[in-house]
């Protein structure tokens, strides 16, 4: 029993974020210059193709949802938390990628996405189909 208490605050302490509930994830309003779309540009190390398109919505409220298109679009809706003072994508398959902002580039999920006034017509297709509980940006 020690060891697992024990391994739980190391685990704590390393800076690793965990889902084991994607429900009692903590949702949390995205802040300033990050509610927008944003889309990768160019060949992409994590995507599967170079003509592979990463797109992820933010909304004021911390909705989200990453979209990733190549042969057939795969979109998974989630929710932006906070941990500390680092921003968390959590996906609803419990998939956790760190979100930081600089300016108009994002690193996200070991890609570089900008800023982009709407987001692909394959994304926007799936949005209307499967709208985000909040608002759009």
């Amino acid at each position: 029993m020690k060891k697992i208490a024990l391994l739980t605050v190391l685990l704590a302490l390393s800076g690793c974020v965990q889902v084991d509930d994607y429900r009692e994830v903590v949702k949390t309003p995205a802040p300033a210059g990050l509610a927008s779309y944003w889309q990768s540009e160019g060949p992409q190390s994590e995507m599967v193709s170079p003509e592979a398109i990463a797109t992820l919505v933010v909304t004021k409220d911390g909705d989200t949802l990453d979209c990733r298109q190549w042969q057939r679009v795969i979109a998974l809706p989630g929710k932006l938390t906070q941990r500390s003072d680092d921003f968390y994508n959590v996906t609803n398959k419990r998939e956790v990628y760190s979100v930081e902002r600089e300016g108009d580039t994002l690193e996200y999920a070991g890609m570089t996405l900008k800023r982009v006034d709407r987001p692909t017509q394959e994304c926007a297709d799936y949005l209307q189909k499967n709208p985000l509980e909040s608002k759009l940006p």
